[in-house]
């Protein structure tokens, strides 16, 4: 569980106000991968703060609005699908997460990043891996990152209902496969994703066929 002494390590020596960043939805075939960025005051951590996912959604739902309410700042962003499938997973995290530290007034002296990779933020930065465990800085962004994709995910279902994107939140479930077998990508599905549809076609055809046969 993150603890006050961690982010308190990174105090000191020049650097007073000190974020996190972090990101939801690297692995869905769907919909945007979102990060957050944020600064908590100074040996603060919000109660029963953990990794986001850790925690009940009824957890998350309610830590989103401490947090939001308590933050120094905060910023939510994006990469879009077609951004994912144009420069990779990976690349299009980092850009969603610059994209929310850009947006962090004040602009921190030093941000710690969930992971293993700290490259192309425009100040110093340090990867922390498995930060979300260890930094309320970091699970703080985790939280709102992760509630922010979710509440997204709602809009994707009420839009695209086939898919059933408010149960699965657009991660390569069973159901979710078969559903983009039978109906189709729609927009909001990333494109590198789909190489299931040939690599399982034989699979994805028998379910479909089981399906079909058990609804008449």
């Amino acid at each position: 569980m993150p603890t006050v002494e961690f982010d308190a390590r990174f105090l000191g020596d020049g650097v007073r106000v000190l974020a996190g960043t972090d990101e939801a939805g690297r692995g869905p075939l769907a919909g945007p991968v979102v990060a957050a960025a944020c600064i908590l005051p100074a040996g603060y951590m919000p109660e029963g703060l953990d990794d986001s996912k850790k925690l009940t959604e009824k957890k998350r739902e309610a830590l989103f609005e401490v947090i939001r309410g308590r933050a120094v700042s905060y910023a939510v962003a994006s990469s879009s699908p077609e951004e994912i499938d144009e420069i990779n997973i990976l690349e299009a995290s980092l850009l969603a997460m610059r994209r929310a530290v850009a947006m962090l007034v004040p602009q921190p002296e030093l941000l710690l990043v969930d992971g293993c990779i700290d490259r192309g933020f425009p100040l110093p930065a340090r990867a922390v891996v498995s930060g979300d465990a260890l930094s309320p800085s970091i699970a703080a962004a985790s939280v709102l990152a992760k509630v922010t994709r979710d509440r997204l995910c709602l809009e994707m279902d009420a839009k695209y209902p086939q898919y059933g994107f408010a149960k699965h939140k657009g991660y390569p479930t069973k159901e979710h496969k078969l559903a983009v077998y039978e109906y189709g990508p729609c927009p909001l599905h990333r494109r590198s994703f789909l190489g299931f549809l040939e690599k399982d076609r034989d699979a994805l055809e028998a379910a479909l066929a089981a399906k079909r046969t058990g609804e008449r």
